[in-house]
């Protein structure tokens, strides 16, 4: 206003201010803005503020519960606090929610397991789906690849088998891209226990050699985990001799391992309990039937009284051993008492059929008596609704 008012040449863009205010053109004000540029004002004219992108967060019922509603915003505004990149504490923050699923997934029922899990990877997809630096998207890998692994277990004790394969694929890839070492080992050893339970056991030998191979030279939890999933399977396949090496390999680097300092209460973890799990399941199937009750009855001393299915895996195994003593009355009993202590939300299908196993190790003639028809009965029940 100054300009015109002193008859000085108003900038360019005061004039198309000027022009859109009073809703005329520059000659109407008595001002040339050139040949090319009358200064009328268009839609086009018209001051804007850009937005960044945002989260659309539904604001009806129609479009989504309140629950999807709370959850885009938060995400919206960690992306908004993260500037376009992940900070370090925000990092830190969801190691603690992935730590902390880790801990709970001992316990917890599968399903509702898998929900948890699900809403942690969407949070870790959402900021991987945007290129980080070198050092971010490694450790968003890394977290990626543990809960694609807890998702592919949860999967299998459900007995959605291919999901559970395919999930088992995707935490390997993720593993694989991370470039952790221990990690890609870990990864293998655990999709090893699909083929083992389900087959083919060559499957699960490939898998397990293969994480041990990975973690070789190395005296970790992992690489204990490895040797003791080879030599189970192995002892499994019949092949005697390398399933005890394997089983001797294990026992060695777990002594060597197990001062580091790991948490016992960790789904990537592996404590001594489940070290005896490993060892139980090798010796019972080589046969070691006694050998097999000591490792059992070591093992059911380390679990704490809330956790999961592993007590009950335990007295499937000690049922083996009775079946394998020829004594199929007390297998099957055992086993029906070990499934229905087995809380109905975790009776789910890895444990139903680890108890047709000890079915399956009786002798023909046997499967007829009285013990053997009622663990097929209690079996042929209605599983826990979860």
């Amino acid at each position: 206003m100054g300009h015109w008012e002193t008859d000085r040449k108003p900038r360019r863009t005061a004039v198309r201010l000027l022009c859109q205010f009073y809703h005329c053109t520059a000659p109407d004000l008595g001002l040339h803005l050139g040949p090319d540029d009358t200064g009328a004002a268009s839609p086009t004219d018209t001051l804007t503020t850009p937005r960044p992108d945002q989260d659309e967060v539904p604001r009806s019922g129609s479009e989504g519960s309140l629950e999807q509603r709370v959850d885009a915003a938060r995400r919206s505004i960690d992306r908004t606090l993260a500037s376009g990149t992940v900070s370090t504490n925000q990092l830190d923050l969801i190691d603690e929610q992935v730590l902390w699923a880790r801990q709970q997934y001992l316990d917890t029922p599968p399903r509702p397991m898998i929900t948890r899990l699900l809403d942690h990877l969407a949070i870790v997809e959402d900021l991987a789906a945007v290129r980080q630096p070198a050092a971010v998207q490694v450790r968003l890998g890394e977290l990626t690849a543990m809960l694609a692994t807890l998702i592919a277990d949860a999967l299998m004790k459900l007995g959605h088998l291919h999901r559970s394969q395919t999930w088992y694929a995707t935490a390997r890839h993720a593993a694989d891209d991370s470039g952790n070492t221990e990690l890609r080992a870990r990864v293998r050893a655990q999709a090893a226990m699909l083929p083992y339970y389900y087959g083919p056991l060559e499957a699960a030998a490939a898998l397990a050699r293969e994480a041990r191979i990975i973690a070789r030279g190395r005296s970790t939890i992992t690489a204990a985990f490895a040797a003791a999933a080879e030599a189970r399977v192995l002892a499994k396949l019949g092949n005697t001799e390398h399933a005890q090496a394997a089983l001797r390999h294990a026992t060695v680097t777990f002594e060597q391992a197990r001062t580091s300092g790991a948490s016992d209460h960790d789904a990537f973890g592996f404590p001594e309990r489940r070290f005896r799990l490993y060892e139980s399941g090798t010796l019972t199937a080589l046969g070691h039937t006694r050998q097999a009750r000591q490792a059992q009855e070591q093992a059911m001393r380390l679990y704490p009284t809330r956790t999961g299915i592993d007590p009950a895996l335990l007295g499937f195994e000690a049922a083996l051993c009775l079946a394998h003593d020829r004594d199929p009355t007390a297998a099957c009993r055992l086993a029906s008492a070990t499934y229905l202590r087995i809380a109905p939300e975790h009776r789910t299908t890895i444990v139903q059929e680890r108890a047709r196993d000890v079915l399956g190790a009786l002798p023909p003639a046997a499967r007829t008596t009285q013990a053997p028809r009622e663990l097929t009965e209690i079996l042929a029940l209605p599983p826990g609704q979860m």
